[in-house]
Protein backbone atom coordinates (compact mmCIF):
# COMPACT_ATOMS: atom_id res chain seq x y z
CA UNK A 1 0.00 0.00 0.00
CA UNK A 2 2.78 2.36 0.92
CA UNK A 3 4.55 1.57 -2.37
CA UNK A 4 1.38 2.35 -4.35
CA UNK A 5 0.96 5.73 -2.66
CA UNK A 6 4.62 6.57 -3.30
CA UNK A 7 4.33 5.54 -6.95
CA UNK A 8 1.19 7.62 -7.38
CA UNK A 9 2.86 10.65 -5.80
CA UNK A 10 5.91 10.36 -8.04
CA UNK A 11 3.69 9.97 -11.14
CA UNK A 12 1.70 13.08 -10.26
CA UNK A 13 4.88 15.10 -9.68
CA UNK A 14 6.37 13.96 -12.98
CA UNK A 15 3.12 14.65 -14.83
CA UNK A 16 3.00 18.14 -13.33
CA UNK A 17 6.57 18.83 -14.36
CA UNK A 18 5.92 17.55 -17.88
CA UNK A 19 2.75 19.63 -18.17
CA UNK A 20 4.54 22.70 -16.89
CA UNK A 21 7.39 22.21 -19.33
CA UNK A 22 4.93 21.71 -22.20
CA UNK A 23 2.96 24.81 -21.25
CA UNK A 24 6.18 26.84 -21.05
CA UNK A 25 7.42 25.45 -24.39
CA UNK A 26 4.25 25.93 -26.39
CA UNK A 27 2.59 28.93 -24.76
CA UNK A 28 4.92 31.02 -22.62
CA UNK A 29 8.10 30.70 -24.73
CA UNK A 30 6.47 31.82 -28.05
CA UNK A 31 5.01 34.85 -26.32
CA UNK A 32 8.38 35.69 -24.82
CA UNK A 33 10.01 35.40 -28.26
CA UNK A 34 7.34 37.65 -29.80
CA UNK A 35 7.97 40.21 -27.10
CA UNK A 36 11.71 40.12 -27.60
CA UNK A 37 11.28 40.53 -31.37
CA UNK A 38 8.80 43.36 -30.95
CA UNK A 39 11.12 45.18 -28.56
CA UNK A 40 14.23 44.56 -30.65
CA UNK A 41 15.29 47.55 -32.77
CA UNK A 42 14.65 47.29 -36.49
CA UNK A 43 17.71 46.66 -38.67
CA UNK A 44 19.05 49.76 -40.40
CA UNK A 45 18.94 49.50 -44.22
CA UNK A 46 21.62 51.19 -46.30
CA UNK A 47 20.18 53.20 -49.19
CA UNK A 48 21.16 55.85 -51.72
CA UNK A 49 19.11 59.02 -51.95
CA UNK A 50 18.55 61.81 -54.43
CA UNK A 51 17.10 65.27 -54.03
CA UNK A 52 14.01 66.23 -56.00
CA UNK A 53 14.33 69.43 -57.97
CA UNK A 54 12.15 71.83 -59.91
CA UNK A 55 12.73 71.94 -63.67
CA UNK A 56 11.20 73.82 -66.58
CA UNK A 57 9.72 71.26 -68.98
CA UNK A 58 7.84 71.85 -72.24
CA UNK A 59 4.93 69.60 -73.15
CA UNK A 60 5.96 67.06 -75.77
CA UNK A 61 4.24 64.79 -78.26
CA UNK A 62 6.30 61.58 -78.44
CA UNK A 63 6.49 59.46 -81.58
CA UNK A 64 8.61 56.88 -83.37
CA UNK A 65 9.84 57.84 -86.83
CA UNK A 66 12.12 56.93 -89.72
CA UNK A 67 14.68 59.07 -91.47
CA UNK A 68 14.44 59.60 -95.22
CA UNK A 69 16.55 61.65 -97.60
CA UNK A 70 15.28 64.96 -98.91
CA UNK A 71 16.26 63.57 -102.32
CA UNK A 72 17.27 59.98 -102.93
CA UNK A 73 17.46 57.93 -106.12
CA UNK A 74 18.82 54.68 -107.50
CA UNK A 75 21.38 55.39 -110.21
CA UNK A 76 20.28 53.32 -113.22
CA UNK A 77 20.82 53.68 -116.98
CA UNK A 78 17.92 54.51 -119.29
CA UNK A 79 19.25 52.06 -121.88
CA UNK A 80 21.28 48.88 -121.61
CA UNK A 81 24.97 48.63 -122.28
CA UNK A 82 28.36 47.51 -121.06
CA UNK A 83 29.95 49.55 -118.28
CA UNK A 84 33.11 51.25 -119.55
CA UNK A 85 34.15 53.36 -116.54
CA UNK A 86 33.20 54.44 -113.01
CA UNK A 87 34.08 57.96 -111.93
CA UNK A 88 33.22 57.60 -108.24
CA UNK A 89 34.05 55.53 -105.15
CA UNK A 90 31.51 53.97 -102.81
CA UNK A 91 30.57 56.41 -100.05
CA UNK A 92 31.86 59.44 -101.94
CA UNK A 93 30.21 62.86 -101.81
CA UNK A 94 29.60 64.21 -105.33
CA UNK A 95 28.41 67.52 -106.72
CA UNK A 96 25.43 68.02 -108.99
CA UNK A 97 26.24 67.24 -112.63
CA UNK A 98 29.25 65.02 -111.86
CA UNK A 99 29.79 62.27 -114.48
CA UNK A 100 29.43 59.04 -112.51
CA UNK A 101 29.11 56.09 -114.93
CA UNK A 102 30.05 55.71 -118.59
CA UNK A 103 28.55 52.94 -120.77
CA UNK A 104 30.18 51.80 -123.99
CA UNK A 105 28.87 54.06 -126.79
CA UNK A 106 31.19 53.07 -129.68
CA UNK A 107 28.25 52.07 -131.89
CA UNK A 108 26.39 55.28 -131.19
CA UNK A 109 29.50 57.36 -131.87
CA UNK A 110 29.85 55.65 -135.27
CA UNK A 111 26.13 56.26 -135.99
CA UNK A 112 26.66 59.90 -135.03
CA UNK A 113 29.47 60.29 -137.60
CA UNK A 114 27.31 58.66 -140.28
CA UNK A 115 24.33 60.85 -139.43
CA UNK A 116 26.50 63.98 -139.40
CA UNK A 117 27.73 63.10 -142.91
CA UNK A 118 24.16 62.57 -144.06
CA UNK A 119 23.16 65.91 -142.50
CA UNK A 120 26.05 67.65 -144.27
CA UNK A 121 24.99 66.20 -147.64
CA UNK A 122 21.38 67.19 -146.97
CA UNK A 123 22.42 70.76 -146.20
CA UNK A 124 24.39 70.97 -149.46
CA UNK A 125 21.47 69.57 -151.43
CA UNK A 126 19.11 72.05 -149.82
CA UNK A 127 21.44 74.97 -150.65
CA UNK A 128 21.55 73.90 -154.33
CA UNK A 129 17.79 73.65 -154.53
CA UNK A 130 17.44 77.14 -153.03
CA UNK A 131 19.81 78.55 -155.68
CA UNK A 132 17.96 76.74 -158.46
CA UNK A 133 14.54 77.87 -157.38
CA UNK A 134 15.75 81.48 -157.39
CA UNK A 135 16.51 81.14 -161.10
CA UNK A 136 13.30 79.17 -161.74
CA UNK A 137 15.23 76.01 -162.68
CA UNK A 138 13.51 73.67 -160.15
CA UNK A 139 10.09 73.12 -158.72
CA UNK A 140 8.83 74.07 -155.29
CA UNK A 141 8.14 70.42 -154.48
CA UNK A 142 11.78 69.51 -155.06
CA UNK A 143 12.84 72.26 -152.65
CA UNK A 144 10.35 71.02 -150.06
CA UNK A 145 11.70 67.47 -150.41
CA UNK A 146 15.25 68.73 -149.87
CA UNK A 147 14.18 70.62 -146.72
CA UNK A 148 12.46 67.49 -145.37
CA UNK A 149 15.54 65.38 -146.05
CA UNK A 150 17.68 67.94 -144.23
CA UNK A 151 15.30 67.98 -141.23
CA UNK A 152 15.22 64.16 -141.15
CA UNK A 153 19.02 64.00 -141.13
CA UNK A 154 19.16 66.63 -138.36
CA UNK A 155 16.66 64.62 -136.27
CA UNK A 156 18.79 61.50 -136.71
CA UNK A 157 21.82 63.39 -135.39
CA UNK A 158 19.87 64.64 -132.37
CA UNK A 159 18.54 61.13 -131.65
CA UNK A 160 22.04 59.65 -131.74
CA UNK A 161 23.38 62.38 -129.46
CA UNK A 162 20.52 61.68 -127.04
CA UNK A 163 21.41 57.97 -126.99
CA UNK A 164 25.06 58.87 -126.27
CA UNK A 165 23.95 61.17 -123.46
CA UNK A 166 21.81 58.38 -121.95
CA UNK A 167 24.90 56.19 -121.74
CA UNK A 168 26.57 58.70 -119.43
CA UNK A 169 25.03 58.80 -115.91
CA UNK A 170 25.46 62.13 -114.13
CA UNK A 171 24.48 63.14 -110.58
CA UNK A 172 21.04 64.80 -110.69
CA UNK A 173 21.80 66.52 -107.37
CA UNK A 174 24.59 66.81 -104.81
CA UNK A 175 24.74 63.95 -102.34
CA UNK A 176 26.54 60.83 -101.12
CA UNK A 177 26.81 57.65 -103.19
CA UNK A 178 26.21 54.30 -101.55
CA UNK A 179 27.86 50.96 -102.30
CA UNK A 180 28.55 50.14 -105.95
CA UNK A 181 26.69 47.05 -107.13
CA UNK A 182 28.23 46.53 -110.59
CA UNK A 183 31.68 46.18 -112.17
CA UNK A 184 33.52 47.49 -115.20
CA UNK A 185 32.87 45.32 -118.25
CA UNK A 186 29.52 44.10 -116.93
CA UNK A 187 26.49 44.37 -119.21
CA UNK A 188 23.66 46.10 -117.43
CA UNK A 189 20.05 46.32 -118.55
CA UNK A 190 17.97 49.47 -118.62
CA UNK A 191 16.63 50.38 -115.17
CA UNK A 192 19.06 48.16 -113.23
CA UNK A 193 20.36 49.96 -110.13
CA UNK A 194 24.09 50.55 -109.93
CA UNK A 195 24.26 52.52 -106.66
CA UNK A 196 22.11 54.84 -104.56
CA UNK A 197 22.56 58.60 -104.33
CA UNK A 198 21.21 60.30 -101.19
CA UNK A 199 21.13 63.94 -100.18
CA UNK A 200 21.91 63.82 -96.46
CA UNK A 201 21.91 67.47 -95.40
CA UNK A 202 19.30 68.36 -94.43
CA UNK A 203 17.42 65.11 -93.79
CA UNK A 204 13.73 64.37 -93.20
CA UNK A 205 12.22 62.32 -90.40
CA UNK A 206 8.67 61.04 -90.93
CA UNK A 207 6.61 59.92 -87.94
CA UNK A 208 2.94 59.22 -87.14
CA UNK A 209 0.98 61.02 -84.45
CA UNK A 210 -2.54 60.20 -83.22
CA UNK A 211 -5.33 62.27 -84.68
CA UNK A 212 -6.13 63.70 -81.23
CA UNK A 213 -2.81 65.61 -81.35
CA UNK A 214 -3.41 67.30 -84.71
CA UNK A 215 -4.65 70.52 -83.12
CA UNK A 216 -1.38 70.82 -81.16
CA UNK A 217 0.81 70.62 -84.29
CA UNK A 218 1.89 73.43 -86.59
CA UNK A 219 4.67 73.98 -89.09
CA UNK A 220 7.74 75.55 -87.53
CA UNK A 221 7.51 73.81 -84.14
CA UNK A 222 10.77 72.52 -82.67
CA UNK A 223 11.36 68.77 -83.00
CA UNK A 224 13.91 66.84 -80.95
CA UNK A 225 15.19 63.49 -82.22
CA UNK A 226 17.26 60.82 -80.43
CA UNK A 227 18.76 57.82 -82.24
CA UNK A 228 20.26 54.62 -80.83
CA UNK A 229 23.45 55.10 -82.85
CA UNK A 230 24.23 58.38 -81.02
CA UNK A 231 22.88 57.99 -77.46
CA UNK A 232 22.78 61.12 -75.37
CA UNK A 233 23.11 63.36 -78.44
CA UNK A 234 19.74 64.87 -79.36
CA UNK A 235 19.28 66.36 -82.83
CA UNK A 236 17.00 69.35 -83.25
CA UNK A 237 15.01 70.48 -86.25
CA UNK A 238 11.65 71.90 -87.17
CA UNK A 239 8.31 70.52 -88.27
CA UNK A 240 7.84 71.32 -91.96
CA UNK A 241 4.64 69.64 -93.12
CA UNK A 242 1.67 67.46 -92.21
CA UNK A 243 0.11 64.84 -94.44
CA UNK A 244 -3.16 65.74 -96.15
CA UNK A 245 -5.07 62.77 -94.72
CA UNK A 246 -5.37 60.59 -91.63
CA UNK A 247 -4.85 56.88 -92.15
CA UNK A 248 -8.18 55.06 -91.90
CA UNK A 249 -6.38 51.93 -90.64
CA UNK A 250 -4.35 53.45 -87.80
CA UNK A 251 -6.09 56.84 -87.26
CA UNK A 252 -2.65 58.43 -87.32
CA UNK A 253 -1.38 61.43 -89.25
CA UNK A 254 2.09 61.27 -90.78
CA UNK A 255 4.17 64.34 -89.96
CA UNK A 256 7.49 65.38 -91.49
CA UNK A 257 10.30 67.28 -89.80
CA UNK A 258 13.56 68.58 -91.22
CA UNK A 259 16.80 68.00 -89.29
CA UNK A 260 20.14 69.68 -89.92
CA UNK A 261 22.70 66.97 -90.69
CA UNK A 262 25.89 68.78 -91.65
CA UNK A 263 28.08 66.04 -90.12
CA UNK A 264 26.21 63.33 -92.06
CA UNK A 265 25.60 61.33 -88.86
CA UNK A 266 21.98 60.54 -89.69
CA UNK A 267 21.21 58.11 -92.51
CA UNK A 268 17.97 57.37 -94.39
CA UNK A 269 16.15 54.39 -92.90
CA UNK A 270 17.42 54.90 -89.35
CA UNK A 271 15.05 54.48 -86.40
CA UNK A 272 14.26 57.70 -84.52
CA UNK A 273 12.65 58.60 -81.19
CA UNK A 274 10.91 61.88 -81.89
CA UNK A 275 9.43 64.50 -79.58
CA UNK A 276 7.54 67.56 -80.81
CA UNK A 277 7.80 70.50 -78.43
CA UNK A 278 4.17 71.53 -78.65
CA UNK A 279 3.41 73.50 -75.51
CA UNK A 280 4.47 76.14 -73.05
CA UNK A 281 7.17 75.70 -70.45
CA UNK A 282 5.96 74.43 -67.04
CA UNK A 283 7.74 74.14 -63.69
CA UNK A 284 7.64 70.50 -62.53
CA UNK A 285 9.15 68.50 -59.68
CA UNK A 286 11.41 65.78 -61.10
CA UNK A 287 13.52 62.92 -59.80
CA UNK A 288 15.36 59.92 -61.32
CA UNK A 289 13.20 57.05 -62.52
CA UNK A 290 14.95 54.68 -60.11
CA UNK A 291 13.34 56.53 -57.22
CA UNK A 292 9.81 55.38 -58.17
CA UNK A 293 8.34 52.07 -57.00
CA UNK A 294 5.77 50.92 -59.56
CA UNK A 295 2.76 48.89 -58.44
CA UNK A 296 -0.70 47.87 -59.60
CA UNK A 297 -2.05 49.64 -56.52
CA UNK A 298 -0.32 52.93 -57.28
CA UNK A 299 3.14 54.34 -57.79
CA UNK A 300 5.04 55.47 -54.72
CA UNK A 301 8.35 56.80 -53.41
CA UNK A 302 10.21 56.58 -50.12
CA UNK A 303 10.95 60.01 -48.64
CA UNK A 304 13.87 60.15 -46.18
CA UNK A 305 13.32 62.21 -43.02
CA UNK A 306 15.04 62.60 -39.64
CA UNK A 307 13.77 60.11 -37.07
CA UNK A 308 11.56 61.68 -34.37
CA UNK A 309 13.09 61.91 -30.89
CA UNK A 310 11.78 59.38 -28.31
CA UNK A 311 9.04 60.70 -26.06
CA UNK A 312 10.36 62.14 -22.82
CA UNK A 313 13.94 62.10 -24.11
CA UNK A 314 16.05 64.94 -22.80
CA UNK A 315 19.18 64.07 -24.77
CA UNK A 316 20.88 66.73 -26.84
CA UNK A 317 20.20 66.70 -30.56
CA UNK A 318 22.74 64.51 -32.38
CA UNK A 319 25.07 65.88 -35.00
CA UNK A 320 23.68 65.78 -38.58
CA UNK A 321 26.15 63.06 -39.59
CA UNK A 322 24.91 60.80 -36.75
CA UNK A 323 21.22 61.66 -37.02
CA UNK A 324 18.89 58.69 -37.37
CA UNK A 325 16.85 58.69 -40.61
CA UNK A 326 13.56 56.98 -41.38
CA UNK A 327 11.53 56.62 -44.56
CA UNK A 328 7.98 57.67 -45.30
CA UNK A 329 6.14 55.98 -48.15
CA UNK A 330 4.13 58.37 -50.34
CA UNK A 331 1.84 57.70 -53.27
CA UNK A 332 2.67 59.98 -56.20
CA UNK A 333 1.17 60.89 -59.56
CA UNK A 334 3.63 60.52 -62.42
CA UNK A 335 4.00 62.74 -65.47
CA UNK A 336 6.22 62.60 -68.54
CA UNK A 337 9.66 61.03 -68.54
CA UNK A 338 12.76 62.66 -70.07
CA UNK A 339 15.84 60.47 -70.27
CA UNK A 340 16.47 59.06 -66.78
CA UNK A 341 14.21 61.59 -65.01
CA UNK A 342 10.46 61.62 -64.50
CA UNK A 343 8.05 64.38 -63.53
CA UNK A 344 5.97 64.14 -60.35
CA UNK A 345 2.60 65.87 -60.68
CA UNK A 346 1.57 65.40 -57.04
CA UNK A 347 2.90 63.93 -53.81
CA UNK A 348 6.35 65.57 -53.64
CA UNK A 349 7.92 68.99 -53.29
CA UNK A 350 11.23 70.20 -54.64
CA UNK A 351 14.16 69.71 -52.26
CA UNK A 352 12.94 66.51 -50.57
CA UNK A 353 15.23 63.48 -50.28
CA UNK A 354 13.95 60.35 -52.00
CA UNK A 355 15.43 56.85 -51.92
CA UNK A 356 16.88 56.09 -55.36
CA UNK A 357 18.53 52.72 -54.60
CA UNK A 358 17.56 50.02 -52.09
CA UNK A 359 13.74 50.33 -52.00
CA UNK A 360 13.15 46.56 -52.08
CA UNK A 361 14.25 46.13 -48.46
CA UNK A 362 12.19 49.02 -47.11
CA UNK A 363 8.84 49.44 -45.44
CA UNK A 364 7.10 52.52 -44.08
CA UNK A 365 8.87 53.85 -40.99
CA UNK A 366 12.03 51.79 -41.52
CA UNK A 367 15.32 53.23 -40.29
CA UNK A 368 17.92 53.83 -43.00
CA UNK A 369 21.56 54.75 -43.40
CA UNK A 370 22.33 56.97 -46.38
CA UNK A 371 25.33 56.00 -48.50
CA UNK A 372 25.29 57.47 -52.00
CA UNK A 373 28.26 55.35 -53.02
CA UNK A 374 25.60 52.72 -53.85
CA UNK A 375 23.86 55.00 -56.36
CA UNK A 376 23.99 54.21 -60.06
CA UNK A 377 26.24 56.63 -61.96
CA UNK A 378 24.24 59.50 -63.42
CA UNK A 379 25.54 62.75 -64.83
CA UNK A 380 22.07 64.28 -64.54
CA UNK A 381 21.60 63.70 -60.82
CA UNK A 382 24.80 64.36 -58.86
CA UNK A 383 24.51 64.28 -55.08
CA UNK A 384 27.41 64.44 -52.60
CA UNK A 385 28.08 61.35 -50.52
CA UNK A 386 26.81 61.48 -46.97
Amino acid sequence: MRRFVLFTFVFIVLAGLAGGLGYFQFFIKPEMIKGFIAKAPQPVATVAVTETRSEEWVDRIPAVGTFRAVQGVELAPQIGGMIRAFNFDSGQDVAKGTLLVELDDAVEQADLKSNLATLKNADLALDRQRQLITGGSTSRSTLDAAEAARDQASAAVERTRALIAQKALVAPFAGRIGLRRADIGQYISAGTGIASLQQLDPIYVDFPVPEQAITDLAAGQVVEVVVDAWPGQPFRGKLVSLDARVSAETRNLVVRAEIKNDRKQLKPGMFANVAVLAGKSRSLVTLPRTGVTYSLYGDSVYVVKPAPAPEGSAQAAPAPADQQMVVERRVVTLGDARGDRIAILSGLKAGELVVSEGQLKLMAGARVHVDNALALPSSLNPLPRQ
